[in-house]
């Protein structure tokens, strides 16, 4: 069975930080994109950042450029999402998306509040 796993998510005060992973299980991100996207209550879910892998091009979104940064790591099959300087509005359920598979994972929380 495939699936991706979401894990890190938690609460922490506005500045704070925050890794997110991405396992995937039954198949393989080796070469293909994986998306981080968000939803926050009553509003669109939203890309955050996305690893094309082969195309060796990262994507963000301008709220989170300079704060956030994808990476992976092929040997763990695992694409994570370091968050710094979190800030209020960044609170919001992650989810991972492997385009090859057209496969989200179950999303985890995070929440950012003094």
């Amino acid at each position: 069975q495939e699936n991706l796993v979401e894990s890190g998510g938690g609460w922490v005060q506005p500045g704070g930080s925050l890794r997110l992973s991405c396992t995937a299980s039954g198949f393989s991100l080796r070469g293909y994109a994986i998306g981080w996207f968000r939803q926050a209550p009553g509003k669109e879910r939203e890309g955050v950042s996305c690893d094309s892998a082969s195309l060796g091009r990262t994507y963000y979104l301008d709220s989170v450029k300079g704060r956030f940064t994808i990476s992976r790591d092929n040997a763990k099959n695992t694409v994570y999402l370091q968050m710094n300087s979190l800030k209020p509005e960044d609170t919001a359920v992650y989810y991972c998306y492997s385009t090859v598979r057209n496969l989200w994972g179950q999303g985890t929380q995070v929440t950012v509040s003094a």
